[in-house]
């Protein structure tokens, strides 16, 4: 799954959709790990959380778009960056669904979501999106994919 959209600060949201009781944040940890990160225009850096660095398999919380990526399966990369690419030249909402080739052999899913803003100048815009890992096996008789 490779989706961009156009951001449309207009469209109305779902009724009562930013309603916290409608948000089950205990049910989502229960299912997953879920992480924020961020994204510089004009540095090219990508700040991650320590989970989602952890799981990359980054030495630090900070990286390039490349070096987030190498960990993805291959078929992916191409498709990644173009997502980014679009969503880099135009505010949009994007979201994409890949695998973490772990050293150790296990596969890691994870979906990503996120938008771009503010590339009216070269050198200033964001992105904003957020990781979520499900909890689940990927290989029959595997132990949960974690790093430790």
């Amino acid at each position: 799954m490779f989706k961009i959209a156009k951001t449309n600060p207009a469209a109305p949201l779902m009724p009562g959709s930013l309603d916290v009781s409608n948000h089950d944040p205990e049910m989502l940890a229960q299912f997953s790990i879920s992480e924020t990160w961020v994204g510089d225009f004009s540095s090219g850096v990508i700040r991650l959380k320590e989970w989602s660095a952890m799981l990359h398999g980054l030495p630090a919380r900070e990286c390039g778009l490349l070096s987030l990526m190498r960990c993805y399966d291959p078929k992916d990369h191409d498709h990644i960056l173009e997502l980014f690419e679009q969503a880099a030249t135009l505010s949009s909402s994007f979201c994409f669904s890949t695998t973490i080739m772990m050293p150790n052999g296990f596969r890691q899913p994870l979906f990503c979501m996120g938008e771009s803003k503010g590339q009216d100048d070269a050198y200033n815009g964001s992105m904003l999106g957020v990781f979520v890992f499900p909890r689940f096996k990927t290989n029959a008789g595997s132990e949960f994919a974690r790093r430790q």
